[in-house]
C-alpha cells in the first residue's frame, strides 16, 4: 500500500505544476525529507527486507575490503591522516565491520583512519551512530559531499549510484538521420467511471498517476551519439550520477573512490537488446511491476552506466585504476591476503553469496578511480585494462 501523505504530496504538485520529469518523481518517492522511502528510515536490507546487498551475508564482506583499504593506505605512503569517507552508508554495519578489521590485522593503519559518513536524513545516521559506539572517536558525520575538506583516503560506496533519481527516456524512431528522443513524465491519471449495464455509475477506476510522453526535458538526455535505436527503444539517463562522481573526485585531494554497484559499461548499458530499459521497484525481496505501487515503501533503482562515472571523475582529475566484477576482485583480495584462511563454515557460506556467479559475484562491478594515485591494487590483479572495459 502506497504512502498516501506522500501520494497526496506529488500529486498537489504535479496538479500545480504540470506532469514532472521521472528524475523529479524518484526524488519525491525515495528521498522526501518526511515520507521518502529512505528518508523515513523505512529502508530495509537483508533476507528479510526489500533487497539483499553485500553487507546483508555478514562481516566477512568489511573484513575482505578492510585489507583493500590497508593496502591503499600503504600504497598512499601510510599518512598519518587517512581518511575514509562512505556515503550511502545504510545502518553503518560495514563501517563497523572494517573499523574492527583494521584494529585486528592493521593497527598501524586504523590508528592513522578516521571514518566520515555522508548521510542526509537524521534517522539514518541515529542508527549508524549506534552501530559504530565503539567508534565514537574515530567517526563523524556530514550532511553532504560538500561539507568535506579536501581529504587523503579513500571514498567508499556500495549499491550507492544506482539509487539516485533517472530521466526515463524512448526512442520515438529514426528520422531525417537521427534519433527523435521522447521523455516518459509522471502525470495525474484521468478518472474513467465504470457504469453498470443499467447505467448506474459503480465506482471510479483509476491509479494514482500515469505516464505521459513528450519531448524531452533538457538537451543533455539526449543520446546522439550512440548511434540509431528503433521506435518504442526505452532506456534511463542518469545526470545526478555523474555529478555526484564528479563532486567526490574534486573532494579527492590524494587517493581512491572505490564504488560497487550494479550496470554496465556505455556500449552494453545502450545495446539494442537491452531495449526496456533497468528500472527496478523492490519491496520486500519482490518485483513490482510499476513505481506506483507501494510508493514510499518501495525502493526504487536503475543499473549504473559506469563509462559515465569514468567520464565525470576524470573532469575532475581522476584516473581509473581498475574495473572488473566482484568475484575477481574479492578474489584478487582473498589470494593476496588470505591465502591460507581457515575460513569458519559462517564465512565460507558469506563467500560463496559473495562470489558466486549467480549470486552476488558477477552482478555487482568494482570501479576504482584514483586521484594522484597510480599504484595497482590486489582487487583488480585479475581485472582488464579499465579503460578498455570501460570503453573510454
Amino acid at each position: 500500500m502506497a504512502n498516501s501523505e506522500l501520494v497526496e504530496i506529488i500529486r498537489a504538485e504535479i496538479g500545480a505544476n504540470g506532469p514532472i520529469s521521472f528524475a523529479r518523481f524518484m526524488e519525491l518517492a525515495l528521498y522526501h525529507p518526511d515520507r521518502g522511502y529512505y528518508a523515513s528510515g523505512r529502508a530495509n536490507i537483508g533476507r528479510r527486507g526489500d533487497f539483499f546487498t553485500n553487507v546483508s551475508v555478514g562481516p566477512l564482506f568489511g573484513k575482505l575490503l578492510a585489507a583493500q583499504f590497508a593496502e591503499i593506505w600503504e600504497k598512499l605512503g601510510r599518512p598519518g591522516d587517512f581518511e575514509i569517507v562512505e556515503q550511502g552508508a545504510h545502518d553503518g554495519l560495514f563501517a563497523a565491520d572494517a573499523l574492527r578489521a583494521l584494529r585486528q590485522s592493521a593497527g598501524d593503519c586504523f590508528a592513522a583512519t578516521s571514518y566520515c559518513i555522508v548521510e542526509l536524513f537524521p534517522i539514518w545516521q541515529e542508527r549508524q551512530q549506534k552501530n559504530l559506539h565503539e567508534f565514537a572517536e574515530k567517526t563523524s558525520w556530514v550532511a553532504s559531499i560538500d561539507e568535506i575538506a579536501p581529504f587523503v583516503g579513500i571514498h567508499f560506496s556500495n549499491e550507492l549510484f544506482d539509487s539516485l533519481p533517472v530521466h526515463l527516456i524512448v526512442s520515438g524512431g529514426v528520422m531525417n538521420g537521427a534519433t527523435v528522443w521522447n521523455e516518459k513524465f509522471v502525470g495525474l491519471e484521468h478518472r474513467f467511471p465504470t457504469y453498470a449495464p443499467s447505467g448506474v455509475q459503480l465506482r471510479c477506476t483509476n491509479a494514482p498517476f500515469e505516464f505521459v510522453t513528450a519531448r524531452v526535458s533538457r538537451p543533455d538526455l539526449l543520446l546522439d551519439h550512440l548511434g540509431f535505436f528503433p521506435a518504442g527503444f526505452e532506456t534511463e539517463a542518469n545526470l545526478a550520477a555523474p555529478k555526484l562522481m564528479s563532486e567526490i573526485a574534486a573532494k579527492l585531494s590524494r587517493g581512491l573512490i572505490l564504488t560497487i554497484d550494479y550496470g554496465f559499461p556505455r556500449t552494453e548499458f545502450y545495446s539494442l537488446h537491452r531495449s526496456q530499459g533497468s528500472l527496478q521497484v523492490r519491496a520486500k525481496q519482490k518485483k513490482l511491476s510499476s513505481p506506483f505501487q507501494q510508493m514510499g515503501r518501495a525502493d526504487i533503482s536503475a543499473h549504473v552506466e559506469w563509462t559515465s562515472l569514468a567520464e565525470a571523475a576524470q573532469s575532475s582529475g581522476a584516473r581509473p585504476i581498475g574495473f572488473t566484477d566482484q568475484h575477481h576482485f574479492l578474489t584478487g583480495i582473498i589470494s593476496k591476503f588470505f591465502p591460507d584462511a581457515d575460513f569458519g563454515a559462517s564465512e565460507k557460506r558469506a563467500l560463496q553469496t559473495l562470489l558466486h556467479p549467480e549470486m552476488l559475484g558477477r552482478n555487482f562491478q568494482v570501479l576504482s578511480l584514483g586521484q594522484d594515485f597510480h599504484e595497482k591494487l590486489a582487487g583488480f590483479q585479475f581485472g582488464r585494462d579499465p579503460n578498455a572495459a570501460l570503453g573510454l
